[in-house]
């Protein structure tokens, strides 16, 4: 199987529902959330819309009242400092969306390369 980069956060949640993965990446954002002290408990029960939307809003928060944690977070997650820096910051909600998109594409390529290799 080889490895395809998502452009976007559809991309990415079609992606995960097609490898039948999609369980394990909201238990990966969970664990990692978790592990930043910032818990977003995303039941497996969720639709794809309001698994984006529920990540997407709990980091436009840590962006505007917490943001100590909010780098800390990406730090654990392991997102490209790179790719944030790229970044436009003077939308909130756009930047939020943007560092959504990041967060779920590192949580997904976790999850992927677990299963693969």
């Amino acid at each position: 199987m080889n490895y395809q980069i998502p452009t976007n956060v559809d991309n990415l949640i079609s992606q995960a529902e097609e490898e039948h993965l999609y369980f394990k990446l909201i238990e990966q954002v969970n664990k990692d959330f978790h592990l930043a002290n910032e818990s977003v408990d995303i039941p497996l029960s969720i639709l794809p819309f309001e698994f984006k939307n529920r990540v997407q809003d709990k980091i436009l928060h840590l962006i505007q009242h917490k943001f100590g944690e909010y780098l800390n977070l990406l730090y654990i997650i392991d997102v490209s400092e790179a790719e944030v820096k790229k970044l436009d910051g003077s939308d909130l909600i756009k930047l939020s969306e943007q560092v959504a998109f990041l967060v779920l594409k590192r949580e997904w390529q976790k999850v992927w390369f677990r299963k693969y290799y």
